[in-house]
């Protein structure tokens, strides 16, 4: 967990989950899920996931597998375990130029695209829908922004 090791206790007691790919005995990556609101820290908003849908997030892969198909692999993991229990709705989001090309074809679908600077203790961002305009709207609804830009005083939170 890196630098966020302190946080898992407190993740797990509000009912976070964390999945990890086992390579050769060791961790290869993890990410976690979480169907209630969780703070996304590199876009300081929080997402709240309605009934029935869940959020993938802090997904990482560690250094020496990259590039080995890992962070596809728990997608698709938390993903079939997520159905199963009943889950109907995933929302994810990466900020991660390379990570976003396994994103779609593991079966997840634009529906913002966020851009973000935060400077000076100011947070810019712009939020733009995707082509899927009902999908859009339904993650407006989850983040509580509409799309356009909005600059307000930056907010770092651990979680």
């Amino acid at each position: 967990m890196g630098t966020d090791g302190d946080l898992v206790a407190a993740r797990f007691a509000r009912g976070s989950r964390c999945f990890a790919v086992w390579i050769d005995g060791g961790v290869g990556g993890y990410g976690w899920l979480s169907t209630t609101p969780e703070w996304i820290g590199e876009l300081q908003l929080e997402i709240r996931p309605r009934p029935g849908e869940g959020y993938i997030w802090n997904c990482a892969t560690v250094d020496e597998h990259r590039r080995k198909g890992i962070f596809r692999s728990l997608l698709v993991g938390i993903s079939q375990i997520a159905r199963n229990e009943g889950l109907k709705r995933l929302w994810i989001g990466s900020v991660a130029i390379p990570a976003e090309k396994v994103v779609e074809p593991s079966g997840f679908r634009p529906a913002l695209r966020f851009t973000s600077l935060t400077l000076g203790g100011l947070h810019l961002m712009r939020v733009t829908p995707a082509s899927d305009t009902a999908l859009a709207r339904e993650a407006i609804t989850r983040v509580g922004m509409n799309a356009g830009v909005r600059l307000r005083l930056s907010h770092f939170r651990r979680h």
